[in-house]
């Protein structure tokens, strides 16, 4: 087996798990994960080693991330690339919403209100609160992912936490508040057990 291969077959978890956050339902997580894997082997050729500086010159890895050369990176802007594919396509049937599997602590409210908050994000501020929340990546790296200028990823990010913050907490949006029908006064919404 060559290096690319285990090395394809050792980021599959995790992958998988973007994927999963991606599109939420775990049969069509899979299919993107595929066409991933699949399109990475095609076009092995073309991904190119990029050493980093490590923290003190050294060529190396940085921080705890162990794709120091950009292979998860460019495994990313394949798989969000197919995923936009995807979605642009209008002959696509949805079949389930079921949630991504995103590891959270054992509390299994917890799990579901994070879940249910995820879901409401539009599918560009989720894209990026994964990359920089789950993934750990820097914006720098999110936006070479994403395709997109770093300041898009910094409000994308700041617009995604604040949706999760409403709808984690039940706290008015800082630009608005929200109004309760007919007194004409603002009301702020409170999480209830």
């Amino acid at each position: 087996m060559s290096d690319l291969a285990s090395r394809l077959i050792a980021l599959t978890p995790r992958l998988r798990r973007h994927a999963r956050g991606l599109v939420r339902d775990a049969s069509r997580a899979d299919d993107l994960l595929q066409d991933t894997l699949e399109r990475a082997w095609r076009y092995r050729w073309r991904f190119q080693l990029r050493p980093r500086l490590g923290p003190i010159g050294q060529i190396g890895q940085i921080g705890v991330k162990d794709e120091s050369d950009g292979l998860f990176a460019w495994l990313l802007t394949i798989m969000h690339r197919l995923h936009l594919n995807a979605v642009r396509r209008p002959d696509r049937l949805e079949l389930s919403d079921a949630p991504p599997e995103i590891p959270v602590d054992d509390d299994p409210g917890l799990r579901r209100d994070l879940l249910r908050a995820l879901a409401t994000l539009p599918e560009d501020q989720r894209a990026v609160l994964l990359l920089v929340g789950l993934e750990q990546f820097a914006y720098k790296e999110a936006a070479d992912v994403l395709g997109v200028p770093v300041g898009t990823v910094m409000s994308r990010l700041s617009r995604a936490r604040e949706r999760m913050r409403v709808a984690l907490e039940g706290a008015p949006i800082a630009s608005g508040v929200f109004s309760a029908p007919g007194d004409g006064g603002s009301t702020a919404l409170h999480r209830v057990k």
